[in-house]
């Protein structure tokens, strides 16, 4: 009896060890996808909005179309988007890295939507509803900042 109880101890510790290494793996390729997405920050990426008063960056949730395209000025590397919602007065501006806009094949006239975080904005395809892009508010911004580490 002692022996198939210690038989059944090993079995299950087995199990339990490739079922932590199935979910590590899972984990492991959510961070990847996720690490995939681009982002920026509230005061790197968002040049205003007609609707929004001076100073202030709010975003309303909802679908956007791609009515413009343009490089951003004084800014190489970066390309600037202006997005309107079905309300004329919803309008964004958003500056991104031009690898992210070539990555997604972005047009005038693509739907996109915007979400509010609690970190941020996200942005993403309106045809696949995949997120692509995180504007992260400048606080959060700046505390995820990569920073030298000496020893």
């Amino acid at each position: 009896m002692s022996i198939s109880f210690a038989f059944r101890c090993i079995a299950a510790a087995g199990a339990l060890t490739v079922a932590l290494g199935a979910n590590a793996e899972s984990f492991a390729s959510s961070a990847s996808s996720a690490g995939s997405a681009s982002s920026g920050s509230v005061s790197d990426s968002l040049s205003g909005s007609s609707d929004s008063s001076k100073g202030d960056r709010k975003v309303a949730d909802g679908d956007y179309r791609i009515i413009q395209i343009a490089q951003t000025p004084d800014r190489a590397g970066r390309t600037r988007l202006t997005l309107q919602a079905d309300n004329p007065d919803d309008r964004i501006v958003l500056d991104m890295p031009q690898a992210t806009f070539e990555q997604q094949q972005l047009a005038a006239g693509d739907k996109m939507y915007a979400q509010n975080r609690v970190y941020g904005i996200e942005f993403g395809r309106g045809d696949t509803r995949q997120p692509f892009y995180l504007v992260l508010a400048d606080e959060w911004y700046s505390e995820l900042a990569s920073r030298p580490v000496t020893l």
